[in-house]
């Protein structure tokens, strides 16, 4: 099914959401949940908790961070040409990789808070896009098997007091198949949904991605590991904000043309 430039740009802007599917085939997808699942033994085999209480109700929801270094298949995603391209449309070129992140709704799943990606990192008011997630359905996506839960239109509320009363009543679940990627707004309150299905996994990946003044909350790409940051390129170590410079080399474009990742090759 092909989607056109055009539409995606018009549901981004009508709804803050937008689904471009194919982009991966169905063997590349399910490949994928293994490698995160290898990923998720590897993360809890470092340390990292893969249950974090203070986002999630209970253990049925499976989070993996610092995928970059876990992984080359996650490497190439972060840089894939389709996520750039819809990057670029709604942040512009001054843009930088803040993390990639894992959320495996197992059943038994529940929902997190309501939230908006920007609003946690920028003071209101919230008047343009400054940040945004490239979502990655690795399982197909539907609202009773844990798929994100968000307000259409809400990249417009350019403030706290602009949810409505009963903002719950108002969420409508992302339905993407396997092997699609989902533009959000940074702006889009949202949530994770509930898994109720007897036995299905709901894997996603999140690549959160930020106009290049702002910096996250927390660094993640300052703790990749030597190893992973020695076979960076320059061009990934800039958009990583692992150098001095940072958003100057990238607003000035001393970048030059974007690599192609091994995705794009193929």
């Amino acid at each position: 099914m092909s989607v056109s430039p055009h539409s995606l740009r018009q549901d981004l802007e009508r709804t803050g959401v937008a689904v471009l599917p194919g982009v991966l085939g169905a063997a590349e997808a399910a490949e994928a949940v293994e490698r995160l699942w290898a990923a998720a033994r590897a993360y809890r085999g470092r340390g990292g908790p893969t249950f974090m209480p203070q986002l999630d109700p209970n253990e049925a929801n499976v989070r993996v961070f610092a995928l970059l270094d876990l992984d080359k298949l996650f490497s190439d995603l972060i840089r894939h040409p389709a996520a750039m391209d819809l990057v670029e449309a709604v942040l512009g070129e001054g843009w930088m990789i803040s993390n990639f992140t894992a959320n495996i709704a197992r059943p038994g799943a529940r929902s997190m808070s309501l939230h908006s990606d920007q609003a946690l990192v920028v003071p209101e008011p919230w008047l343009a896009p400054w940040s945004m997630n490239i979502i990655w359905c690795l399982t197909d996506v539907r609202g009773d098997n844990g798929g994100t839960l968000y307000i259409p239109g809400s990249h417009r509320f350019a403030r706290r007091a602009d949810l409505p009363g009963d903002p719950w009543r108002q969420l409508t679940p992302i339905v993407a198949p396997a092997g699609s990627i989902v533009a959000m707004d940074g702006r889009v309150w949202h949530t994770s949904g509930a898994n109720v299905t007897a036995g299905e996994d709901r894997a996603l990946l999140f690549g959160y991605y930020s106009a290049d003044f702002l910096r996250p909350q927390v660094n993640w790409n300052a703790l990749l590991s030597d190893s992973t940051q020695v076979g960076l390129d320059a061009w990934m170590r800039a958009r990583l904000g692992l150098d001095a410079a940072a958003n100057v080399r990238i607003a000035g474009r001393v970048l030059g043309e974007r690599p192609r990742s091994a995705v794009e090759a193929s």
